[in-house]
């Protein structure tokens, strides 16, 4: 372990587990690299939390009650200022993409040693994305990965030739905030309108990748 000369990493903890959280806790309150500003037993909590107390990394439970990780990433990309979150989870089935695919700047499995998670953490702090077994470069390459699920849900509605009051209708959302949500979706497919979004979508589904829907 490195010493605490530099500035401190503000930490966030959410974990279902209060045995899991209290280890956490203790383990981030002795290294003097961070500084841990609260700590939750669920998603609200987290997020409520995070409304009020700015912190640089996010460290959250993928199966985190009520909301579940998946959520809690979702509505997180739609906040400004929200810490960059690192997924402690148990290894399996695909979690690990999953938690990228969502949003997530990291991933360590919860069997691994704990210098692994601060190692992360401390990565992570810097801008640096880390995820094990994934070529994070590639994905990064791929728009589609960038996706909120709203954006996602909205640009295959958009290639139904929805106009934006039927998108307004269809997704329980006022137009003006259509209007942000396709502007937002305009830029990370860098294209300048709905005709080529709904272009870049079917020319996404000829090579095989499409946006994450309700049913993923």
């Amino acid at each position: 372990m490195t010493g605490g000369s530099g500035p401190k990493v503000s930490i966030m903890l959410a974990d279902g587990n209060p045995l899991v959280l209290s280890a956490l806790s203790e383990v981030f309150e002795r290294d003097p690299r961070f500084s841990l500003v609260a700590t939750s037993a669920t998603a609200e909590g987290f997020l409520a939390t995070v409304m009020r107390v700015p912190s640089q990394v996010g460290i959250i439970d993928w199966n985190l009650p009520l909301l579940g990780g998946a959520r809690l990433l979702e509505v997180l990309r739609e906040q400004d200022h929200a810490p960059r979150i690192v997924v402690y989870a148990d290894e399996g089935g695909d979690t690990h993409r999953a938690a990228m695919g969502a949003g997530a700047a990291g991933f360590v499995a919860r069997n691994g040693p704990v210098e692994t998670l601060l190692e992360t953490c401390i990565a992570v702090a810097a801008g640096n994305m880390v995820f094990p077994y994934l070529d994070v470069r590639e994905l990064q390459r791929d728009p589609i990965q960038s996706l909120s699920r709203r954006e996602a849900i909205m640009l295959e509605a958009l290639s139904k030739g929805l106009t934006n009051r039927e998108l307004s209708k269809e997704l329980g959302i006022s137009t003006n905030t259509v209007k942000f949500h396709l502007s937002n979706l305009y830029d990370k497919l860098s294209v300048k309108n709905r005709a080529q979004a709904i272009a870049f979508y079917y020319s996404s589904r000829l090579a095989g990748r499409r946006p994450v829907s309700d049913g993923d």
